[in-house]
């Protein structure tokens, strides 16, 4: 019903209003009265006159935009009240008139009908000043959130309109203030990446230029030095070369232009393949490597490639933070999917750092630290893009002097 009434023209409801009046006090006046026909077809008119003039001086009001000349909600407050006051007293004196009331009687009806009008006036604006108040504060705290103090709320009181208005506004401005924060770690993140890549790149390049130059001027002559010295270019070149495709791949996700070419493939066969390209190093390391795939998850729908991008990821950081440990896989069939568990009995993770294991370029002390050889910080962060862009989700659990857990499900 409020809806409906709410969608009606406000002229319709004006009508609708008076008629209902003047309905009702003819009611009454048959019940408490109990008048010929005569009678009540007399108080019908002078109902009907008064409540015509009554609705055409305030539609001529609402026409006339008088609202809109009111310089405070107070005075248009006022204003509305004045208007009532004296249509009230328009048609207790018009129906006095016609019902020919004694003079006494009617010059009594006057006064009493002014009084009636200056306290309605009265208590009219010590009541909007309840509203206009709160109706201030609402200013205020926009004043100051257009300066720039986004923690400024409103407190908010009852249920009616400004109610509603003081929360919406507290909404807009705690997400003024979300964005506001994003925005700055955004900055904060693009001033880390000039920084974190300038590094990444310097480093290696500095290397490679200083081995050109010593091979260059001829003061290597010795064919170990010069190979060893080949041997360590080589690598450097292939470190800027991973750097750069991640920084590639990183940019594809966040444009999601990340191509994908999904197929029915085995991803069992994709573990066994990529725990057999790390067995030399687990071996180096001292680390014992195992998997095991369920027989019941195969075939899987994913891009194999992508997939394993994200497998040699985890394999490789849970080898790295291991050493001399347990690096394990686990791929399984669950209700949502598949699910992958790459776990390691390593350091762990601080719980501070957890929140963060994922973004771009992060490095916790005890989670990626460089002289562990951790990269450029983007392992992960392309690891979970990936599975996001293969619709699922990516997870980490991990304790201080425990090892870490990621666990990956695909749909």
């Amino acid at each position: 019903m409020k809806s409906v009434l709410s969608q009606t023209p406000l002229p319709a409801r004006l009508v609708i209003g008076v008629l209902l009046i003047v309905a009702v006090s003819l009611g009454f006046f048959a019940l408490l009265m109990l008048p010929p026909l005569k009678e009540l077809g007399l108080m019908a008119l002078y109902l009907g006159v008064t409540a015509l003039v009554s609705a055409l001086a305030g539609y001529a009001a609402y026409r006339l935009g008088w609202i809109n000349y009111s310089p405070t909600l107070r005075w248009t407050l006022l204003g509305g009240y004045a208007l009532a006051s004296v249509l009230t007293f328009f048609n207790v004196w018009f129906s006095a008139q016609m019902m020919f009331a004694s003079e006494h009687d009617l010059l009594l009806a006057i006064v009493l009908l002014v009084f009636a009008g200056g306290m309605a006036m009265a208590l009219g604006y010590f009541l909007s000043s309840a509203v206009t108040e709160r109706i201030h504060l609402l200013k205020g705290a926009a004043e100051k959130l257009a300066q720039g103090d986004l923690g400024t709320r409103v407190p908010v009181q009852g249920r009616d309109e400004v109610a509603a208005l003081g929360i919406a506004f507290n909404r807009m401005a705690e997400q003024l203030q979300a964005a506001d924060q994003k925005q700055r770690d955004l900055e904060a993140m693009r001033r880390d990446l000039i920084a974190w890549v300038g590094h990444d790149l310097q480093t290696p390049l500095t290397s490679v230029r200083a081995i050109l130059e010593a091979l260059a001027d001829g003061m290597v002559e010795d064919p170990e030095t010069v190979k060893r010295y080949f041997n360590t270019a080589q690598r450097d070149v292939r470190n800027l070369s991973v750097l750069i495709d991640d920084l590639f791949q990183m940019a594809q996700l966040d444009a999601g232009g990340f191509p994908l070419h999904k197929e029915a493939a085995s991803l069992g066969d994709l573990v066994s393949d990529t725990l057999e390209s790390f067995a030399e190093l687990a071996k180096q390391q001292g680390v014992t490597l195992e998997g095991n795939v369920d027989p019941d998850v195969d075939p899987v729908l994913m891009d194999t490639q992508a997939v394993g991008r994200v497998l040699n990821n985890l394999i490789g950081n849970a080898l790295r933070h291991a050493p001399g440990g347990r690096v394990s896989v686990w791929v399984r069939r669950t209700d949502k999917g598949v699910e992958a568990t790459v776990s390691d009995t390593g350091e762990g993770i601080r719980a501070e750092d957890i929140p963060h294991i994922f973004e771009r370029f992060y490095r916790g002390d005890a989670s990626r630290s460089r002289s562990r050889g951790a990269g450029a910080g983007l392992g992960l962060a392309i690891a979970r893009g990936i599975v996001r862009a293969h619709g699922g989700d990516i997870r980490v659990e991990s304790e201080v002097g425990k090892g870490a857990q990621f666990t990956f499900h695909i749909p």
